[in-house]
């Protein structure tokens, strides 16, 4: 890497103004006491973090482009499994894109004008069926819900499949965090499994900050336990 005159390092690859998940997590781990093993400055940690989320990136268009061909081809009576099949992509993909480098509202929004044509097609077949458009009723809540949970980054990076925070890397993650940031990764756990993180997180920062001089960990702390007392 790269020293200065005094001998100290720099870097010379800029981070990005909209990371993905890998950068965002080599960003969140660096010099930071609260993980097992921080990460270190490096030009070429960074570049492979962000080569990774562009790969990342490209997958995703690709795909996109593919689910996009699909639905355009969909026949006027298609087939409920078809139709079914199509609406489960659309809606992970969206999820894909609230983690992906870059901005992606563009991308989120034709994601879901696509996903509103084949709703109205769904509601459209259950037309007469009390108990069907009930239950679409349901799930259009659930779906809002979460959905605006992914406005928060965190929470895509909780959910992808093979999510680069492991079970020993969640507490300090959320330690590491905005306050809206955990306030969304929150809902994503029960009461129970808040009661545990809260108990690990007050354990770890006990071990690795006893004089309680980061701030803004002990904070993400407090409002962890606060949701212990609040109700559901």
């Amino acid at each position: 890497m790269p020293t200065t005159f005094d001998g100290t390092s720099y870097m010379q690859i800029p981070f990005s103004e909209k990371p993905g998940r890998h950068e965002r997590h080599y960003r969140r781990r660096l010099d930071n006491p609260l993980f097992e093993s921080p990460a270190q400055l490096s030009d070429e940690a960074l570049l492979e973090a962000q080569r990774l989320d562009h790969e990342e990136l490209v997958a995703f268009v690709e795909e996109l482009r593919q689910v996009v061909a699909r639905a355009a081809a969909l026949k006027p009576k298609e087939e409920s499994e078809v139709v079914l099949t199509l609406k489960a992509d659309l809606e992970r993909l969206y999820e894909t894109a609230a983690g992906l480098a870059d901005e992606q509202g563009a991308n989120q929004e034709a994601i879901e004008h696509l996903l509103g044509a084949i709703l109205r097609t769904i509601r459209a077949n259950a037309e007469g069926d009390a108990l069907a458009a009930q239950e679409l009723g349901m799930e259009a809540q659930a779906r809002a819900l979460h959905f605006r949970l992914l406005e928060q980054p965190l929470v895509a990076d909780l959910l992808h499949p093979e999510t680069l925070i492991g079970p020993e890397e969640l507490v300090p993650t959320l330690l590491s965090e905005s306050e809206a940031a955990v306030g969304a990764a929150l809902q994503l756990f029960d009461p129970a499994q808040r009661a545990q993180l809260a108990a690990d997180a007050r354990t770890l920062l006990m071990v690795r900050d006893p004089e309680a001089r980061l701030e803004q960990a002990w904070a993400r702390l407090a409002q962890i336990e606060a949701t212990l007392s609040a109700p559901d």
